[in-house]
């Protein structure tokens, strides 16, 4: 699809339990609008509970794209994910409809707004050695590698992304140049769509009691069943989607390296941090218009401005 910058598309964006999906669904049958995911967990098959996947009630509700896309051993990143949305961006606009952005990737989003960066190229062969000698390496050993030569990096990238660690070490001991110092470089100048930017924010407190309930309502839902099914199936713990919140915590339960309460426990704090940092991401964009869950009438009052008022 070729992308226009004078495209114009809505996007939804807040911390994990703070009531997207049913703000979006609301403004999508208010608008005429399709949804496109903006998560990079709700992407994999198979992975529904512990993702808080939209139900397939929802799902009918309002016309939902990039969910069950991949399978969870498939690799996936920012790129793949601009490349599909950009599709599904294209269609809906075919459609006559309003592209509805929704999710808490703040990458994935920004990404799509302002392209990726140019990354430091490393060789086929380089790439290769270095994979071998880090394949030996607990993902701790990288992490607080990374914490030396590329502090910045390593504050952004978790210490389970296996694959965005091996891949910040590699740019640094190929090129000597910390990768975070190339994605500064890149500015994010580039404007891709235009964009009016919903933000849904929550007294802190309030929010972490919804976490809870909400990991609640996954192990009852069946997330530990879920984890067993995705093992059976052949899915190996090591692999990226395996290790993301949820499936990581029941598979140390499964394995005996963690009891029920103390994959609960981490479970649940592991949650709030992970809101914390996305609070803090979406925090530093100044082109958020910030709303309560319940603000759906001021929503759609900003939206249709953005449409009809060239201020925007």
């Amino acid at each position: 699809m070729t992308v226009s910058p004078a495209t114009r598309i809505v996007i939804v964006c807040s911390p994990t339990g703070s009531g997207k999906t049913d703000f979006a669904i609301n403004l999508a049958k208010n608008l005429n609008a399709e949804i496109v995911g903006a998560d990079s967990m709700q992407i994999y098959r198979y992975m529904d509970i512990g993702t808080a996947k939209p139900t397939l009630k929802e799902q009918v509700a309002a016309p939902h794209h990039l969910i069950d896309v991949i399978n969870p051993d498939a690799s996936f990143n920012a790129a793949c994910y601009v490349q599909m949305a950009d599709k599904a961006i294209g269609g809906i606009l075919k459609r006559g409809k309003i592209p509805l952005i929704v999710g808490g990737t703040g990458l994935y989003i920004k990404a799509l707004i302002h392209g990726l960066f140019e990354a430091p190229k490393v060789s086929h062969e380089a790439r290769q050695r270095l994979k071998e000698e880090l394949k030996r390496k607990s993902n701790n050993d990288l992490h607080q590698y990374l914490e030396k030569v590329d502090p910045v990096a390593a504050a952004r990238i978790n210490v389970h992304d296996t694959q965005r660690l091996i891949r910040a070490i590699e740019v640094f001991k190929s090129t000597g140049q910390p990768i975070s110092l190339a994605q500064k470089g890149h500015g994010f100048d580039l404007q891709r769509y235009q964009a009016i930017k919903i933000g849904l924010k929550m007294e802190r407190k309030a929010l972490y009691r919804r976490i809870n309930l909400r990991v609640d309502a996954m192990l009852n839902e069946g997330l530990l069943d879920e984890v067993k099914k995705l093992l059976e199936m052949g899915y190996q713990p090591n692999i990226k989607s395996m290790q993301a919140l949820g499936y990581r915590h029941m598979i140390r339960f499964i394995t005996s390296k963690l009891s029920y309460d103390e994959a609960v426990r981490t479970l649940k704090r592991d949650h709030r941090r992970y809101a914390k940092r996305q609070m803090t991401w979406f925090g530093a964009d100044k082109e958020i218009h910030w709303l309560t869950p319940d603000q759906k009438n001021s929503a759609l009052k900003l939206i249709q401005d953005f449409f009809h008022n060239s201020r925007f």
